[in-house]
């Protein structure tokens, strides 16, 4: 896939992903949200917690999930860790980190809590 296709892709299953969380109430507060440590594609309000949701699409949920790095869901903690600074709770912030797998006919699956796993 062309770099300008795969950007657009991925945007575009990024504003389904928040869109399925905004229909289930859980408003997205932040996209693509950039701390010194990472990038977050999206951050959710549920409740007084905060959901880190990571998005990757590929052409099955399979092949996106394998693109899901050690090295990157460090990259991720790390920026989740900054955005909660400015939350009133801090670190003590109830927090979750998602993954949301796009197929390539926009089929969405969560993984909730993925990075526990």
């Amino acid at each position: 896939m062309s770099g300008s296709r795969s950007y657009h892709a991925g945007f575009a299953a990024e504003e389904q992903v928040a869109s399925l969380y905004g229909r289930s109430g859980r408003a997205v507060c932040a996209r693509r949200w950039r701390g010194a440590s990472g990038e977050i594609d999206l951050i959710a309000r549920d409740g007084d917690g905060v959901i880190f949701i990571e998005v990757k699409q590929s052409r099955t949920h399979a092949e996106a999930a394998e693109r899901l790095s050690g090295r990157q869901m460090a990259r991720i903690y790390g920026a989740a860790a900054e955005f909660l600074e400015g939350e009133p709770k801090g670190q003590l912030t109830q927090a979750r980190f998602d993954v949301a797998l796009v197929d390539a006919v926009g089929r969405i699956e969560i993984v909730e809590n993925a990075f526990a796993a």
